[in-house]
């Protein structure tokens, strides 16, 4: 009797969609369930190589919670790439006026720093309304306790 090792392929792979309400819900934890979802790490087929994983959208993430005094000293840089050209910016006016970026940021720094986490970034849709404009895809809504409803 052999037994042959089962190797994932990309034509076997399916790509969910799954929407996440961030009103209420912590900046980090946040973060890293997304994170898990875009990789895929959650399903059976799971490959490091491959893209398993589903895209993700979130909405609300105006109303997205932090801890702390986060709001007025977490600091987001950018640089312009001229002499001086370094802006500085904190939590609290960044999600006034781009809301999606500090979840964003957040789970960037959660994927792997290559080709592949970049890719993989594209499929995260963050709006900072409740409105999207993905339900011809019929997402599925998932809680952060990981309930399905």
């Amino acid at each position: 009797m052999s037994t042959k090792t089962h190797s994932v392929r990309a034509s076997d792979l399916v790509h969910d969609w799954w929407l996440v309400d961030a009103e209420g819900k912590t900046l980090g934890r946040l973060a890293t369930k997304i994170a898990t979802l875009l990789l895929g790490k959650g399903k059976p087929t799971y490959a490091p190589h491959l893209e398993g994983g589903d895209h993700v959208i979130v909405v609300n993430a105006r109303n997205v919670h932090v801890t702390g005094s986060k709001l007025a000293n977490k600091k987001y840089y950018r640089h312009s790439g001229y002499p001086g050209g370094l802006k500085e910016t904190n939590l609290e006016s960044l999600l006034r006026n781009h809301p999606d970026r500090p979840i964003q940021q957040a789970v960037k720094g959660m994927l792997p720093k290559n080709k592949l986490g970049r890719h993989v970034l594209g499929r995260l849709h963050v709006y900072g309304d409740s409105e999207h404009p993905h339900g011809a895809q019929n997402p599925k809504t998932l809680d952060l306790d990981g309930h399905i409803g």
